[in-house]
Order: C-alpha cells, then sequence, then structure tokens
C-alpha cells in the first residue's frame, strides 16, 4: 500500500474507502450530505456514495426533496464519512451538479425492481397521512409497470459533487489526532497540502 500522506486526495480517500469496505464498518459508502435552505439554515442527512473519481463524488435522490430543493437554491454542499470501525474520518466541501440523463438512466436500470417502484411511489419529504397510503402508491405503480421494465422518473436523478477541498482525520491517542487538508488550486487536479493541528 502507498505510503500516506499522499500527494492526490482521491488516492487517499480510495484506499480509506477500501480499508473500511474490508472491516466492520456497516455501511461504509454512508456519507453525511450537508446544505442550507433559502434562509442559510443547515440541514444535514445520510446518503449513498454510488460512485467517485475525478469528476466527483455521486448520490441519487428525488428533484422535488427538500435537498434537491436547498441544492437548487445554494448548490454548495458538504459530505462526511465517519468510519469508526478504523477510526477515521472525511470530509469534503465542493459544488453539487445534476449529472447526465444517460448516466442517471443507467444507474436506474441496475436498481432492484422494488426500489425502481419505491422511486416512484415516495413522495419524498413531503407529509405522509398513513403507511397504508404509501402502500396503495407502491401497488399502484407496481400494477402500471407489470410486465415491463421499470422507466426512470423524470423527477429523479443524481448530483456530483465536485470537491475544493479534503479533509483527513485519523484517530489518535490523548486526541492528538492526524488531520491534513488539501485544497484545490484552479480549475485543474492540483492540489495544496497541508497538515492541521488537531
Amino acid at each position: 500500500m502507498p505510503k500516506l500522506p499522499l500527494d492526490d486526495p482521491l488516492d487517499w480517500f480510495r484506499i480509506w474507502l477500501d480499508e473500511a469496505t474490508e472491516s466492520a464498518q456497516p455501511q461504509p459508502t454512508a456519507m453525511s450530505l450537508a446544505t442550507v435552505d433559502s434562509n442559510a439554515r443547515p440541514t444535514v442527512r445520510i446518503v449513498l456514495l454510488k460512485s467517485f473519481g475525478r469528476k466527483g463524488f455521486v448520490f441519487y435522490t428525488n428533484l422535488k426533496s427538500a435537498k434537491a430543493d436547498q441544492l437548487r437554491a445554494n448548490p454548495h454542499a458538504g459530505l462526511c464519512f465517519l468510519w469508526e470501525a478504523v477510526g477515521r474520518q472525511v470530509r469534503i466541501d465542493g459544488r453539487a451538479e445534476l449529472i447526465d440523463d444517460d448516466t442517471a438512466d443507467a444507474y436506474f436500470a441496475s436498481r432492484p425492481r422494488g426500489s425502481q417502484i419505491g422511486a416512484w411511489a415516495s413522495r419524498q419529504s413531503r407529509q405522509l397521512d398513513d403507511r397504508q397510503t404509501l402502500q396503495q402508491r407502491v401497488e399502484k405503480y407496481g400494477d402500471q409497470f407489470d410486465g415491463q421494465p421499470v422507466p426512470r422518473p423524470e423527477f429523479w436523478s443524481g448530483y456530483r459533487v465536485v470537491p475544493r477541498r479534503f479533509e483527513f482525520w485519523q484517530l489518535r491517542d490523548d486526541r492528538l489526532h492526524d488531520r491534513w487538508r488539501f485544497d484545490r488550486v484552479g480549475d485543474g487536479w492540483e492540489w495544496e497540502r497541508a497538515r492541521l493541528y488537531p
């Protein structure tokens, strides 16, 4: 394994994600997503990382959800991975942008059928009277698409968070943790690296 710290934050992230995946860490691709609403009030929730690379970190959602509303108003977002099993955390700040339709279609087609139907049935973030109403909507769309592929709803897609900053945190004794920050230089894939006090 390459010796840390590395010069490329993406290489570093990939190594840590692999090690978290191989550990006892449940849901290593779970990440906190922080956004702000039109009044600058922060909101945070857990989403799942579905792919990543130099273009950014991708998750999927209902485009009528609260998080999508907030990202339309202010596309700046924060991500945080906490891997307690290995004593590590990675924070990523960047700008969220919608992915293209072909990528969204391909990912949606790879999902289990139940999740595809669920995307149609859920009016994500809106008030729900009772569980039975949701179940009725699941049955409605299950019947509608019976015997055929389920198309991606126009209100469902993905966002890519294009990183401008990474921070890597490693648990150490006496709370003297290791912290490294990478700040993007310009528009390319060049990074300025700094070690931080814990």
